[in-house]
């Protein structure tokens, strides 16, 4: 039975992930012509139609939506916020490839936020690690006469708010159920965009410079052609987001985060197949110490965990 449950929950967290990466090429896509609050906007009502539908056929119905947490749910909609945007700006001008692997230094993250914040004690082998990705990280943030990259840093920033969120959700776990943190998560999506939309919508803050062109651009109306590719990052979130979350309440997480990598060798191909792009030897030389550290520091967790359990 446990063999049966860990198999569900390992399927659970590479379907999430592979439906998850539909939304990195799809918002990636439509970073040339629209604003990055409208994208989410239409995502976040997307995603919170699915969200609705599978709480009201859920056995608790829509009571599991009442919180005695609505601080702490707020401080998290925060948190995701600015991820989700830091990581989106930084998106539309990286390759796919590149955003994905900084994106991945997250669990070396969490190492460190647990350190501070946990006071948890941590061994050299994983001090090595923890060192090793941050080298990965510098190689793809690509300093040169004293200009760092700044796409590469906004996805940092977003990979330190992910983690921030990952240790807010495990504080929240023991009251929160997995739906009760998406509603409230895309119905601050909702409010913080219309609320984008109704001071910078018209464009009077439109600028054709970098990384803020996607972020100030003025509101249109979607073309026809283009709803299906806005229906595919919203239903990507609902359900991707709901199978990992499931993924990680029922199954050790230590043996589910490992399978979240599947996401890096996706975004290569994705980034081939619909942006022609791939990624070249420096790039290659950071996901390889980033993706590799990371999943060493996954391991070294699972195993202090079952000596801990054994002692």
């Amino acid at each position: 039975m446990a063999r049966s449950q860990a198999l569900t929950g390992i399927l659970f967290a590479i379907g999430g992930t592979l439906i998850f990466s539909v939304n990195d090429v799809s918002i990636k896509f439509l970073s040339d012509g629209y604003a990055l609050h409208q994208v989410i906007l239409i995502r976040a009502f997307v995603a919170m139609t699915f969200i609705l539908s599978v709480i009201g056929w859920s056995e608790r119905g829509f009571t599991q939506l009442v919180t005695g947490r609505p601080r702490m749910h707020l401080m998290r909609v925060v948190i995701v916020m600015i991820s989700n945007v830091t990581y989106f700006v930084g998106l539309a001008a990286l390759p796919l490839a590149d955003a994905v692997a900084v994106a991945y230094v997250s669990p070396i993250i969490i190492t460190l936020l647990s350190i501070v914040f946990l006071h948890e004690k941590v061994g050299p082998r994983r001090w090595a690690a923890v060192i090793i990705g941050m080298v990965g990280v510098i190689v793809m943030l690509r300093p040169g006469a004293g200009v760092i990259q700044p796409a590469a840093l906004l996805v940092l920033i977003s990979a330190v708010m992910y983690a921030a969120g990952n240790l807010l959700v495990r504080h929240m776990g023991g009251t929160e159920s997995a739906m009760t943190l998406s509603f409230y998560v895309q119905a601050g999506f909702i409010v913080v965009s219309l609320c984008m939309g109704l001071w910078v919508g018209d464009g009077h803050l439109a600028t054709d410079e970098g990384l803020w062109a996607f972020l100030f651009r003025p509101w249109i109306w979607p073309p026809l052609h283009d709803w299906p590719v806005f229906l595919a990052t919203g239903l990507s979130v609902g359900i991707g987001g709901m199978m990992v979350t499931q993924a990680y309440r029922t199954t050790e997480a230590g043996l589910i985060a490992p399978f979240e990598y599947v996401g890096m060798p996706l975004a290569i191909l994705w980034g081939l197949v619909v942006f022609g792009t791939f990624p070249d030897a420096v790039s290659w030389v950071g996901i390889a110490l980033i993706c590799g550290s990371g999943l060493y520091v996954i391991w070294r967790e699972t195993v202090r965990k079952r000596e801990g359990d054994a002692a």
